[in-house]
């Protein structure tokens, strides 16, 4: 397939450039000028080969994507949550699979091991993995333990310095190509620990999941811990219970709540364009009615979801924002997302199914999107939940 020129121009109806400061603008347009020469020429080739670019986690470690909240002494960018958010959103203004790359990395490997891991475990592993040399992996959803985490079957026992594990993790984004993974386990009184798992122990394997028509530049596999011994110092030390992987997953979802809507922007900008230059009944479609009332809600609700992550990243910043809140952004910037791209894919007609364009591809990238790290109808509880103060889960 032919490399594809990225044309891409930022949709910012409501100025808000003006809200960031010059080194947000410049870490942002970073990352645009990397997906617009490193990501978009390659990446719908690899998603029609259903084939992951290993290439480009060195190159995301390269550029700060990795951990860029972590603290500079461990590797990271030591950067605000604002800027954080914009990263994800240029990374899957180019694709969900990339972004995802860099999410797993950063808010559910390196998080949890800066946040509740010892200062040895720091210091051996999150250089590492911020510098792109090793890759990491997440391990909580299980086969029969998606939304209720809280039933998970892998667990561990004691066997003096070591621990045994076994079990099984399934829809681990990174883990065919991962050297480490931060799993969840319960220990022998049901409590869950975070295990930091190495590619070298015996009975751990990471077989690759195929057949997938959504993220399919996206390395997703499963891990299986068969009587895997675990040393003793690769436990999390300071959480346990379900806190710990949930916490992970907030400040996972925080970056999802940017990504998507770089993907509706995306898709936006492809429809907009596309509509100047397509000429039907002896003039372009953009001029037709149903064709700009299209365009006109796809950039609404971008705007509309772009004030909002900015408003929850100067909340994030603050150390204000609730996991409730973030899970509004999420769950809200899935959505208009997923109906953006579908609107794109109608403006485009025919085109749009084909690789020519990328709507089709983020279409069905924000199908796993909407159902990873909490579904669309989970969000919707969370949110009543907080707003009524009453549990519909049970």
């Amino acid at each position: 397939m032919a490399a594809r020129t990225d044309l891409f121009t930022s949709p910012d109806y409501y100025q808000l450039d003006d809200l960031l400061t010059e080194e947000q603008k410049h870490i942002r347009d970073a990352v645009r000028n990397y997906v617009k020469k490193e990501i978009s020429p390659i990446i719908e080739d690899y998603a029609q080969r259903a084939e992951f670019p290993k290439q480009i986690i060195k190159q995301l470690g390269d550029l700060g994507c990795f951990g860029p909240t972590v603290p500079v002494e461990y590797g990271g960018g030591g950067l605000d949550y604002i800027s954080y958010g914009l990263m994800m959103q240029e990374l899957e203004r180019g694709d969900s699979g990339v972004r995802s790359t860099a999410s797993v990395q950063g808010s559910l490997v390196m998080f949890p091991i800066y946040a509740y891991g010892s200062e040895a475990q720091r210091k051996k592993f999150l250089p590492r993995l911020a510098s792109g040399e090793w890759l990491g992996c997440f391990g909580l959803t299980e086969p029969n333990h998606g939304s209720d985490p809280s039933g998970m079957l892998t667990n561990f026992k004691d066997a003096g310095d070591h621990v045994i594990l076994n079990g099984s993790k399934m829809w681990i984004s990174n883990a065919p190509y991962s050297q480490i993974a931060v799993v969840w386990a319960k220990d022998e009184e049901g409590e869950i620990n975070g295990l930091i798992l190495e590619r070298e122990m015996d009975g751990f394997s990471t077989p690759t999941t195929h057949g997938k028509w959504s993220l399919r530049a996206s390395a997703t596999g499963e891990l299986v811990f068969d009587n895997v011994k675990v040393p003793k110092e690769n436990i999390l030390p300071k959480v346990k219970g379900l806190k710990g992987p949930l916490s992970c997953l907030t400040k996972a979802r925080y970056g999802i709540a940017w990504g998507t809507v770089g993907a509706a922007m995306d898709c936006y900008d492809t429809a907009l364009r596309y509509s100047k230059e397509r000429i039907q009944f002896d003039r372009p479609i953009g001029g037709f009615q149903l064709q700009q009332k299209k365009l006109a809600e796809m950039v609404t609700e971008i705007t509309k979801a772009q004030l909002l992550n900015w408003r929850l990243g100067a909340l994030m910043n603050d150390d204000r924002a609730t996991a409730a809140q973030v899970s509004m952004a999420k769950r809200n910037g899935c959505e208009i997302a997923a109906n953006i791209c579908r609107d794109a894919r109608q403006i485009l007609g025919g085109m749009g199914i084909t690789g020519e364009y990328s709507v089709m591809r983020h279409m069905m990238n924000l199908e796993s999107v909407i159902t990873y790290e909490g579904t669309h109808d989970i969000h919707l509880l969370i949110t009543g939940q907080d707003v009524t103060g009453l549990n519909a889960f049970k």
